[in-house]
């Protein structure tokens, strides 16, 4: 099969597109023959050795969108022929992946997969945040960080289906505002963003904050949260810590929470199946958009990397296999 792997951590010339060998499955696990994958940052950080532990040669990648093309034996909950999304144990960047059935979901035959395959990491996490970590209210106001993004753009939408009062989203250029503004949020630059925040929210600030960048625009962002507050903290694409005092916590009654998919992934994957079918109930509504920045072959994944690094992008970025 085709593949893209590299062979040591380092820039996109490192991503090398070769043919490998086809991978075999055990028990409780499927072989799906990829259709789409996607790039998400944590795929540039484990490239550049900023996240992933150095077993080489390495398949990067978080999720698939395709047909299940093998299953172990009669008992599984799938058979050959079912179109899926999932989470492979072994990266996503292949002809043929392997995942367990935990991490597989059966993708309605009313939802296109192409809308599927943009998603599978973006619309479970902000799905997870916006509704278990930390629930939208009809009196919240709540504020965005990175918000032209996949995830930004799916936090937005969630936010504004469950009613929240005010929606704030930050991105680093207003050239990027465009979709973020279309689909429902106020949209600020990250200079001085407190400030403006607390201007737009009549000097209320905002009950929640959801923040993958962490760094400084975690420590500023306490400058606009409200009393009784929540900071959810799921990311790290600004490369720093940011650094929380506690005296911000305990005399204003907020609050920090800290979320990842890949531990839950991991540790509580059940978290995901018990919300897949209201995910995809999502997709069914032709409402909700799933902005696709652009669409690369496998072969092009330098080109992809090379857009998701520039941050020029507004929407998912696919690899159609």
């Amino acid at each position: 099969m085709k593949a893209v792997i590299i062979n040591e951590f380092g820039t996109s010339d490192v991503l090398k597109y070769v043919e490998c060998p086809k991978p075999t499955i055990s028990a409780g696990e499927v072989l799906i023959r990829t259709t789409y994958t996607s790039v998400n940052f944590a795929d540039i950080k484990n490239r550049t050795g900023n996240k992933a532990k150095a077993n080489f040669p390495m398949i990067l990648g978080l999720d698939v969108a395709g047909v299940v093309e093998e299953v172990f034996d009669g008992n599984s909950n799938f058979k050959r022929g079912d179109q899926v999304i999932a989470f492979p144990q072994n990266g996503a960047y292949a002809e043929y992946v392997v995942a367990k059935e935990q991490l597989v979901f059966k993708v309605p035959n009313d939802v296109p997969l192409e809308k599927a395959a943009a998603v599978p990491t973006v619309l479970f996490l902000s799905y997870l945040l916006t509704h278990q970590i930390a629930p939208i209210g009809t009196d919240d106001s709540v504020l965005i960080h990175a918000a032209s993004g996949g995830v930004g753009t799916m936090l937005i939408q969630m936010a504004k289906k469950l009613g929240a009062k005010k929606i704030i989203g930050t991105v680093s250029d207003m050239k990027k505002a465009t979709i973020a503004y279309e689909l429902g949020a106020h949209v600020l630059t990250y200079d001085d963003f407190s400030a403006q925040v607390n201007e737009y929210t009549d000097g209320q600030g905002v009950n929640i904050v959801f923040d993958s960048i962490a760094g400084n625009i975690t420590e500023e962002s306490f400058n606009c949260l409200a009393p009784y507050g929540t900071l959810v903290q799921f990311g790290n694409s600004g490369g720093k810590a940011g650094n929380i005092k506690t005296s911000d916590l305990h005399n204003s009654c907020r609050n920090v929470k800290g979320f990842s998919l890949g531990t839950t992934r991991a540790s509580k994957p059940e978290m995901l199946q018990q919300v897949a079918q209201e995910m995809f109930a999502l997709l069914k509504d032709e409402s909700f958009q799933v902005p696709i920045a652009n669409i690369f072959n496998l072969e092009d994944m330098q080109k992809a990397h090379d857009l998701m690094e520039s941050r020029q992008h507004q929407g998912k970025i696919l690899i159609k296999i």
